[in-house]
């Protein structure tokens, strides 16, 4: 019997218009009414989906989120850390000097802010037209933080051409160091090694008591794939990459086929 529904944002609940369908809505609330715990999963900081989880009710203190791509977990109505993993200052440098090195802007991001730096003259970052627009950019120098300073992770984004030859002149020593995930054609998010979707899933079933087998997953791109292996149910959209669909368990319709209800409604209900 699945006890929690985790899912993704971009490309699986919310359509191509990035809204979230009423068939979407239904099952959602359907699930919870079974007493089912429905967890946003997401890359983004808690302050990019407040207005998702406010829109489908997941804001009691019982309701949780799962952000930065595994890397925080946070009750959602008071925003309580039960679960936190990130880079230091020292990280960030790191990352910083090796995307330097091959051309790539960065933006690492905290619960607060998202930090611009000095960009590369010929390939400025495009994060700030891809970001939600309730996330706060600074220009604070993150080079002054205490060394303690937790950043969530870093981001860098620019065209998918330049961003895919340049990622392919990392350094083998960066690669084994840091997770690289793409979340979107333009968007490479650097994580701790360990963090991943899975890392935050396996975090709350821990704090839950749930089983991984009573566990479905639900997502579209190479982010989503570690969650979608570790869950029981692991569910691919029809809009997935080809990776994630051969990864995944089961395959529903498309985000534009209310693919989530379809899922929810076949697995869970």
């Amino acid at each position: 019997m699945i006890k929690l529904i985790a899912i993704d944002l971009d490309g699986t609940l919310l359509n191509s218009q990035k809204k979230i369908s009423i068939a979407n809505k239904q099952a959602i609330k359907e699930a919870r009414q079974k007493g089912i715990h429905v967890i946003v999963c997401t890359g983004r900081p808690i302050k990019g989906v407040k207005d998702i989880l406010v829109e489908l009710d997941l804001v009691s203190e019982h309701d949780y989120v799962i952000t930065f791509n595994g890397g925080l977990i946070q009750i959602s109505a008071t925003e309580e850390v039960l679960s936190a993993k990130g880079h230091t200052q020292e990280d960030v440098l790191e990352i910083y000097e090796e995307c330097t090195r091959v051309g790539l802007p960065i933006n690492p991001i905290d619960v607060d802010y998202v930090y611009t730096s000095s960009y590369p003259s010929h390939n400025p970052s495009l994060y700030d037209t891809i970001a939600a627009k309730s996330l706060v950019f600074s220009n604070q120098d993150w080079h002054t933080f205490l060394s303690t300073h937790l950043f969530n992770k870093v981001v860098s984004c620019c065209p998918e051409h330049i961003l895919d030859e340049r990622m392919a002149l990392f350094s083998d020593t960066f690669k084994e160091r840091f997770n690289l995930l793409k979340s979107r054609p333009i968007l490479l998010e650097i994580l701790p090694k360990e963090v991943d979707k899975s890392y935050g899933l396996k975090e709350i079933c821990r704090i839950l008591k749930i089983a991984p087998q009573e566990v479905m997953a639900i997502g579209d791109e190479e982010n989503d794939l570690a969650m979608i292996a570790f869950a029981g149910y692991g569910v691919a959209m029809g809009n997935a990459t080809t990776k994630v669909k051969s990864t995944a368990k089961y395959i529903t319709c498309t985000n534009d086929e209310d693919g989530v209800a379809h899922a929810i409604r076949q697995y869970a209900l």
